[in-house]
């Protein structure tokens, strides 16, 4: 099934005939507040919602796979040319659960392992064929060799892990790449996402169980290993692991984290071999509060327009404060290059 568009992007949006453009709640099927939130930053996202409301997703869709991209490019149109306070997410929670069974049963998900599965599904759905054949590195995620798409465009970025030896200081590298970032939360009361950013980036010894097999000298040898970013996405995605393993029990961090709204400077973190712009803005967040068995999740989302921020409870849609969207229940932090 196709979607095809009258008018150019620009004529959409500035069409304010709808009553709701990107301002349109999302019904609660039982216990989907993890999947209505996510969705809510994703249709937020200026270049994603774009690439939907032009019409561009049309050419590059795989039909046989694409049945819930399909379904999520009508959500976009429902949500930003709609008519509505709030709309149903049916079609596309059942056609989704088609691919992912685990996501089909009305019981609580996590929202990060949802958001990786939506965009790893639409990647699958959107995406062209490598022009260049290669091996990837050990290590390395298959996806950028098996194709690009919209989503690697906007929201995919390049780790690499320098390895050294410590005992002939060989050094090698173990390239990755990632949608989401999963940063460790400092165990105090109050930090920054800086704190967080520190803590994921900052070198670690690889002793015992956790040796590397050194090429050079032919046996498992000590190492160090660092991380950097060498390709930052345009898009890119924090994930705040608040739920850790402490004394065999899972249980959620409630560490307040600072984040900054505009301005966010990634560059000690990035290669020097990386030319990406380096400062980011805030654009979504997907929230959690309760605890792990009783959470509800909800969004913040900037709108591209107005360039307010928005309060996404379910069907309930707020218009809030900026000094509302620093809260103690952020989980998943969404960013967009300031070079964009």
């Amino acid at each position: 099934m196709a979607w095809k568009w009258k008018y150019s992007l620009k004529e959409e949006l500035e069409d304010m005939s709808s009553l709701h453009p990107g301002l349109t709640g999302l019904q609660n099927l039982e216990n989907t507040c993890y999947m209505n939130a996510v969705l809510q930053c994703l249709c937020s996202l200026t270049p994603l919602v774009q690439y939907f409301l032009s019409g561009k997703w049309n050419t590059a869709l795989h039909e046989e796979i694409g049945e819930s991209a399909t379904a999520f490019g009508c959500l976009v149109s429902d949500m930003w040319l709609g008519k509505f306070d709030y709309v149903s997410p049916e079609a596309f929670h059942s056609i989704f659960g088609k691919r992912y069974p685990a996501f089909s049963r009305r019981t609580q998900h996590d929202a990060q392992e949802f958001l990786i599965c939506v965009l790893d599904d639409l990647h699958e759905a959107f995406k062209e064929p490598s022009q260049e054949r290669q091996t990837p590195a050990a290590g390395a995620s298959t996806r950028s060799s098996s194709g690009t798409s919209i989503i690697t465009h906007l929201f995919e970025g390049q780790l690499s892990y320098g390895i050294r030896c410590l005992t002939c200081k060989a050094l090698s590298d173990r390239p990755e790449s990632f949608t989401v970032l999963s940063l460790p939360i400092p165990s105090t009361r109050v930090c920054s996402l800086q704190d967080c950013l520190e803590c994921f980036f900052q070198p670690d010894t690889l002793t015992r169980n956790n040796q590397i097999h050194c090429y050079r000298c032919g046996s498992n040898q000590d190492a160090t290993v660092k991380a950097s970013i060498t390709k930052a996405p345009e898009i890119i995605i924090f994930h705040l692991k608040r739920f850790a393993w402490q004394d065999k029990h899972r249980r959620k961090l409630s560490t307040t984290v600072c984040y900054p709204f505009s301005d966010l400077d990634l560059s000690p973190y990035i290669s020097t071999s990386c030319h990406n712009n380096t400062e980011y803005s805030l654009c979504a967040v997907v929230n959690h509060a309760g605890d792990l068995d009783y959470g509800h999740y909800t969004a913040f989302c900037k709108h591209s327009i107005t360039k307010h921020w928005y309060s996404f409870d379910d069907a309930q849609v707020t218009k809030i404060p900026d000094s509302a969207v620093q809260a103690d229940t952020a989980y998943l932090l969404f960013y967009i290059s300031q070079g964009y």
